[in-house]
């Protein structure tokens, strides 16, 4: 069974897309604990951090900063967490590193109005 990363990667899901080229995609998370909270995953399908390889993992790194920068600039959190699941607290089994914004009083908004600030 393909998983849902998968599909997404290949548009057959559609996404809040906020960034791509050919190593990564980078997508608002339909689920978001908090506003803003952006996936960053791989195009080739990893499992977790045993099986991705060390390029594609320190790419993922450099393109979390610049999310992170994004983030920061579009939607003014108090601070960003990032988080990388492997085994049981892991939902999806696609690799995929979480940049979730974390806000001292926030409202949240639906996914629609997030993505538009972002990406204005």
């Amino acid at each position: 069974m393909e998983c849902i990363f998968c599909k997404i990667i290949k548009g057959e899901i559609p996404s809040y897309t906020i960034y791509e080229d050919e190593i990564v995609k980078v997508f608002l998370d339909v689920n978001p604990d908090h506003n803003g909270h952006t996936l960053i995953i791989p195009k080739k399908h990893y499992i977790n951090i045993e099986d991705i390889d060390t390029d594609t993992l320190n790419y993922i790194m450099k393109i979390s900063k610049q999310i992170y920068d994004l983030l920061m600039e579009k939607l003014s959190p108090d601070g960003i967490t990032l988080i990388q699941n492997n085994g049981l607290p892991q939902v999806v089994k696609h690799y995929h590193l979480h940049l979730i914004p974390k806000y001292k009083n926030e409202i949240k908004e639906d996914i629609k109005s997030v993505f538009d600030k972002i990406t204005k």
